[in-house]
């Protein structure tokens, strides 16, 4: 079983995301307690996918966060760099497109989509602003980005209760449910790293997203950034 390091080789986070592909959805459920359809349908929401639009679903692995785009009658694509992720993907929704691709690379032409959206994995690109500028490249002028992360608590008391769970609850939830609990490991060290809600948000305006914003979700557990591509 692969567990990837802080320092996010590609190669090592898309082999440790091939592990846990089968079960990954149920594992996320289970640590989550259940949080995770709630924040899926705030990031939707943000999105606000409408007919024929084009969305760019980064990091979609198995297409779960990509079915509320297709149900919206947008044209969605579901981007993934683990293979064993697009794989189960593919035999459980066949008829989307899922396209294999790296964050930092896409292998998309300039302004191509309404938006591109990434849900709980720009944490896991190794270099987060180059996937920020990729973003920004094929997004059509007048489009959108949303992002869904792990953030920062707001609350002081709840992040210490909360940083604590990461570390000490969560592995051993994940030996439980997952196909490769020490993965889990990586992820809540992971989440501790990332940068707070006012520190992504100066990332974007950097890679030339305007109309920056953010708002959090449970308590800062989660926040969604939104920007946009001048026309």
């Amino acid at each position: 079983m692969t567990r990837a390091s802080l320092n996010k080789q590609p190669h090592e986070v898309a082999s440790m995301f091939d592990d846990v592909a089968e079960r990954y959805d149920l594992t996320n459920d289970v640590l989550s307690l259940g949080q995770d359809r709630q924040w899926r349908k705030e990031v939707a929401k943000a999105v606000d996918a409408r007919p024929a639009q084009k969305i760019l679903d980064l990091a979609a692995g198995t297409g779960t966060s990509s079915q509320p785009f297709a149900r919206a009658g947008a044209f969605v694509v579901p981007c993934d760099f683990s293979l064993g992720m697009l794989q189960v993907g593919k035999r459980r929704t066949a008829w989307m497109p899922f396209t294999a691709g790296d964050a930092t690379k896409l292998p998309f032409k300039d302004d191509t989509f309404d938006a591109v959206t990434i849900s709980f994995g720009l944490r896991n690109v190794q270099d987060t602003d180059a996937a920020l500028r990729e973003m920004y490249r094929v997004t059509r002028p007048g489009g959108r980005v949303v992002i869904c992360e792990f953030s920062h608590p707001t609350w002081a008391p709840f992040r210490t209760v909360y940083t604590e769970y990461l570390m000490r609850a969560l592995p051993p939830v994940a030996r439980a449910v997952s196909s490769n609990p020490d993965a889990y490991v990586y992820l809540a060290e992971s989440i501790r790293a990332w940068p707070d809600q006012p520190a992504l948000a100066g990332r974007l305006r950097a890679a030339g997203w305007s109309k920056v914003a953010w708002r959090n979700l449970t308590g800062g557990i989660v926040a969604l950034h939104r920007g946009f591509k001048e026309a």
